[in-house]
């Protein structure tokens, strides 16, 4: 699976990473932050599950369709735990997540 071929997958993964990274970092600023543990704990697993698939595809790594498959199931527990919450940042989160576990079954 040679990274040129997958340029749209490394680009949806990084974008998943990144919104999870930035929801993370918000739910934190949370004023109820026990409220917001899950979604915390999730962004943390799915922000480094994506990083994690955006490397071994870009280092054509033979297990690449195990760990989108992986992806798939961890991206989608992040999303439907952020659309729990309506703050901006998980909404956004959510959707972002949605896209990337998508794109990961197809990957799979």
């Amino acid at each position: 699976m040679a990274h040129e071929q997958h340029q749209q997958l490394l680009d949806t993964l990084h974008e998943c990473m990144e919104e999870c990274n930035h929801c993370f970092d918000a739910c934190l600023k949370e004023d109820d932050v026990k409220m917001m543990a899950e979604c915390i704990r999730l962004d943390r697993e799915c922000a480094d599950i994506c990083g994690y698939l955006e490397q071994a595809i870009s280092r054509n790594s033979p297990f690449v369709k195990e760990l989108a498959q992986v992806c798939a199931t961890i991206c989608e527990a992040c999303g439907k735990e952020c659309e729990k919450h309506d703050h901006d940042h998980c909404q956004k989160c959510a959707e972002a997540c949605f896209k990337c576990a998508e794109a990961c079954r197809n990957a799979a």
